[in-house]
Parts: structure tokens; sequence; C-alpha cells
């Protein structure tokens, strides 16, 4: 069942707010550390609760056949033997017991949620979880090259303005917000731009090989070039040097089908 949040942020207020960081790079990853340090900008009552190991492309997977493991580094940090997905639906209805966050955030992660990034991200699949539960939720990425270090200090600078603008604005229900910071220095972003998700032409690489024991195995993914996409669109933005916000539903109905289908069958 969903719980609700317990405050809200009025005009955009955060110092009363409890938040709840996850990710799915892994509870050790520079990332969360970044996202973590944002967070006290804006709260004293921050809690991490995040996968012990990376959860890359993890998606909304749920740990049902074996037990979970929640294991405690500090006060207010959690390790878990799981999935993004695990840790947010832990730590709301568990770790924080009757107390739960007003405030998710998933992030930042290494490299980009763009497009159908969407799909298969353990980090905004997290958010998602929190969208679930009836809290407000943000999926925070921070978009690298191969080959260059990645720019942290981009995505930390520019977050703590831009979550406060985010929670004094009206959210639609069930919805959240999936944020994606320019592989820029922090003082060449050109704005911040509200998008719609984008599309690319889906051409996964998958390099075949063999194991020492003469074994085949399978290695999904690569470098990925960017298409062009439409002016609105998270790509064209983050190609533009932009902050990338994009409002997301949990309700993935397509709805103009939906009436068409009804048609043809009554």
């Amino acid at each position: 069942m969903a719980r609700k949040a317990t405050r809200k942020t009025g005009s955009g207020g955060t110092k009363g707010l409890r938040i709840l960081i996850s990710n799915d790079d892994g509870i050790q990853s520079p990332g969360i550390k970044a996202l973590t340090r944002v967070a006290q900008l804006l709260s004293k009552d921050v809690w991490v609760v995040a996968p012990e190991v990376e959860q890359s492309a993890a998606s909304h997977s749920l740990t049902v056949r074996r037990p979970v493991r929640v294991r405690k580094l500090a006060p207010q940090r959690f390790a878990v033997d799981g999935t993004p997905t695990d840790c947010v639906m832990l730590a709301v209805l568990q770790v924080l017991g009757d107390h739960p966050p007003d405030l998710v955030l998933s992030g930042f992660n290494n490299g980009s949620n763009l497009a159908e990034d969407i799909a298969h991200s353990g980090t905004v699949a997290a958010a998602s979880m929190g969208a679930v539960l009836g809290i407000r939720s943000m999926a925070l990425s921070q978009v690298t090259t191969m080959g260059q270090k990645v720019k942290w200090s981009t995505a930390e600078s520019i977050a703590p303005d831009l979550i406060r603008k985010l929670l004094a604005a009206e959210w639609a229900r069930d919805s959240l917000m999936n944020v994606n910071f320019p592989d820029v220095i922090a003082g060449s972003v050109t704005g911040i731009t509200v998008t719609c998700q984008g599309r690319r032409r889906v051409r996964e690489t998958i390099t075949e090989s063999s194991d020492p024991f003469g074994r085949p195995y399978y290695w999904i993914g690569g470098p990925r070039h960017e298409t062009k996409n439409y002016k609105e669109s998270d790509i064209t933005a983050i190609g533009s040097g932009a902050v990338s916000v994009t409002p997301l539903r949990l309700d993935l109905t397509q709805e103009k089908m939906l009436r068409s289908m009804r048609k043809v069958l009554g």
C-alpha cells in the first residue's frame, strides 16, 4: 500500500524535510557521496539506503526469491544486498519505520539516463519506487564521456537550487522527475530545459568471445553515439549543454491506442 509523505515543501523550503538517498552505482560510489553532500545542504535529516554493490541497468527488479539483508554502516546510512527498488522499498517500509521520507533522491548516476535508458535504469527505478509509495522522487544523473573525468562538480553545484525549485512546483499525481546534467563544467552549462523523453535508433553492441575454458560468452553494451533528436527532447538539451528535466509518470497506458482497441474489441 502506498504511503504518503508527511510534510509538504510549501514554497520550496526544505529544512524540515526527511530525505532518502539511493542509487544503482552502489553505496560507495562517488556520485552518491556527492548527492549526499547536496542533500545535507537542503536538510539535516538525510538517510542513505543504497545497494551494497553496483546494480546498473537493474531496472525495477525486485528481489523475491531469496532473503535481502540490510547492513548498517553508520547512523542513517545502510547498505542493501539487493536492487535499487529493494533499497527504496526497505527504506520506506522498514528502515525508516513510521516516519517515511518526504523526498527520494536517486543518484548521482555515473552516466546519462536519457531516452530508452529510462526503461532499464536502476537510478530511475529507485525514484519510481518512491513515487509508487506516494513520495516526491527525483532521478539525477551526470552525463559522462568515456575516457574523460566525470564532472561531478557540475551536478553538485547546480542540484541544490534546482531541487528547491522543483519542490516548489506543482506535481501531477504519480509522477517523478528525471534530471540529467550535461558533460560540461558548471560555468559552461547553457541553462535548464524541461524536456520530453527522446528516442534513439537502438543499436546495442553485443561482443562475443570465449572464456579460458573455451566456453562462449557475450558482453552487452558499449560506446554509444547519440542520434539527432527532436527539438524538445532530453538528448537535444544535453547535446546543447543544458540540464534536462523530464517529468515522468507511472501510468504507462497508451491513451490513443486504448481508445482504438476499445473500438476494435468492443
